[in-house]
């Protein structure tokens, strides 16, 4: 008789640096049954269902101070964590993982509180709120950046670097689905998930100058830009997103970009240098962290947006399109931070705590 396959409950909700991480772990366990516990009317009900049941319950973020917002968010919270704890029990799960953010808490609560293992995932290198307050609860904590190990002195935490899609787990050369002169230089803009319209402005300001010294930008705007089409050039092409992201990194000479860890952890395995301007309305500023780790290795040149002007921006890209030895060592200390196997480790750590 085959062996009934184990029910993993998979909590991972908001944006792509939540939801692609988990994705690509889940993929590495088909021997799993596995569904999702996410959010309504998040970036999971449009990813997952293709692949997994999707449950949800509606739940708020941690931000602002403590107020009555605070008491409406808690009566969320214990109520999410009741919803789960019922999905736990009914459908017989073996467990939980979450990469962490606000679906997490009611996904650790529950599952602890039925003696279930919880893996967290937390790709920061400043971890969130919810894993500095429920990792001691967590049966382990696998972590992104070494960086973080020091935030959370009482888990039971493991570097494993942060999972990517698959696409951008090969040394071929990727389309781009662009038409770009093979010897132009690149410079690519995305502003994650959401876009960047601050970053957008800066980028327009300072692209004449980038055209003049022969250089092609490529810019992803995110759909919230009312002046995405006010700039226009031959060697301009903007879109809302782009479809072969692991293809036009490994194009670009430079990227231009936030500091998602995400994102970031996409640029180490297509090894490009980058300019990297964190959000800076990101929870606790957790951006400028995972920056400052990449420009502790060498593999990136970091800007805070509000002491940026498009003349500083224009010559910091300048100079690294016009010294290609400064970009070659770069791209080589990017590449030292990639962690290829971080799906499979991750996938691992979760087979070993479930059994």
């Amino acid at each position: 008789m085959s062996e009934t396959p184990k029910k993993l409950l998979i909590a991972a909700s908001g944006t792509g640096g939540h939801l692609f991480p988990a994705i690509a772990t889940a993929e590495q366990l088909p021997e799993y049954e596995i569904e999702w516990l996410g959010v309504p009317d998040r970036l999971e009900t449009e990813l997952v269902p293709q692949q997994y049941s999707l449950h949800t319950v509606r739940l708020g973020g941690f931000q602002g101070r403590l107020g009555l917002g605070s008491l409406r968010l808690l009566s969320q919270v214990l109520q999410a964590t009741l919803q789960v704890r019922q999905l736990l029990q009914r459908e017989r799960f073996d467990g939980v993982f979450t990469t962490g953010g606000y679906i997490a808490a009611p996904a650790i609560l529950a599952a602890r509180s039925l003696g279930l293992p919880a893996i967290l995932h937390e790709s920061n290198a400043l971890p969130g709120k919810v894993t500095r307050w429920l990792s001691p609860w967590c049966s382990l904590v696998a972590l992104g950046f070494e960086a973080a190990t020091s935030h959370l002195p009482k888990a039971n935490s493991v570097v494993v670097g942060t999972p990517v899609r698959s696409q951008f787990l090969t040394n071929h050369e990727l389309p781009t689905d662009l038409t770009l002169p093979p010897e132009a230089p690149v410079i690519l803009v995305v502003g994650g998930s959401q876009g960047a319209v601050a970053v957008n402005q800066l980028v327009r300001t300072a692209a004449p100058a980038w055209f003049e010294a022969g250089a092609w930008v490529i810019h992803q705007t995110g759909t919230n830009d009312e002046a995405a089409d006010s700039l226009q050039h031959d060697h301009y092409i903007h879109r809302p997103f782009f479809e072969a992201m692991a293809g036009l990194y490994q194009r670009a000479d430079v990227v231009i970009s936030r500091a998602g860890a995400g994102t970031l952890t996409e640029l180490a395995f297509t090894q490009t240098p980058s300019v990297l301007i964190p959000y800076p309305f990101a929870a606790e500023d957790h951006q400028a962290y995972n920056a400052a780790a990449f420009a502790a290795a060498n593999a990136a040149l970091v800007c805070r947006q509000a002491d940026l002007t498009p003349i500083a921006l224009q010559d910091m890209v300048l100079t690294l399109i016009h010294n290609p030895e400064r970009r070659a060592q770069m791209a080589a200390a990017a590449a030292s931070l990639a962690i290829p196997d971080s799906a499979e480790q991750l996938a691992n750590l979760i087979r070993q705590t479930l059994t």
